[in-house]
């Protein structure tokens, strides 16, 4: 089966995240789409979390209802920082009959050079990268930092998606501030996030 992969550190989860996969999974074809939590995410060490437990369980929330997507705690049960080569090399061995494909965003390409191991990251399963308008990726400064066979790889699973201007960094400040999030998140997030009382005190370096 074709296996979707959406990780990140969903703090919290929002609609964005939710209308990339389903993009993504419908013109790809996606059997499903597994939604993984990381535990502690090494490009973002200056953002407070949530504890892994509160941004799975709204993981689980926002994708009740949707056969396609699943959420997967194992990132959050390894614990420590987590490496997608680690995530993919796990679910690899347990399901070895499945083609894994790994969903990001075009912004998220640049930083793709400082992730750990990427060469054989790309390798081992399928990029597919949801474009969205203002973020033109500047693919002759990425051949500069990985193999041209890499960069080349990616360049074929550029995905056209609709953009959406949701960021959980945004979320986290509107909760802060004391203003609405309606509409951001689905509506049991947004009551998960009252009920226990998270990101109100928080105080973001970025």
């Amino acid at each position: 089966m074709k296996i979707g992969i959406l990780g990140g550190s969903f703090n919290p989860v929002h609609l964005g995240h939710l209308i990339l996969a389903e993009q993504i999974r419908e013109t790809t074809g996606l059997g499903r789409v597994l939604f993984i939590p990381a535990s502690s995410p090494p490009h973002k060490p200056g953002t407070e979390l949530a504890a892994g437990e509160h941004r799975l369980a709204m993981v689980r929330l926002a994708i009740e209802g949707n056969p396609f997507f699943e959420a997967s705690d194992v990132e959050v049960r390894r614990g420590g920082v987590s490496y997608t080569i680690d995530t993919i090399l796990e679910l690899r061995r347990e399901h070895p009959g499945d083609d894994f494909h790994f969903i990001i965003g075009a912004d998220s390409v640049p930083e793709l050079p400082t992730w750990y191991r990427t060469c054989e990251l790309v390798d081992l399963c399928t990029f597919l990268i949801g474009s969205r308008p203002g973020h033109d990726i500047a693919w002759d400064l990425l051949t500069r930092a990985l193999p041209a066979a890499t960069v080349e790889r990616l360049r074929k699973n550029v995905i056209p998606t609709i953009p959406v201007g949701i960021s959980s960094s945004t979320i986290r400040l509107r909760i802060r501030e004391g203003r609405s999030i309606r509409y951001l998140v689905p509506r049991q997030v947004e009551e998960y996030i009252g009920r226990n009382d998270l990101y109100r005190m928080m105080n973001d370096e970025r």
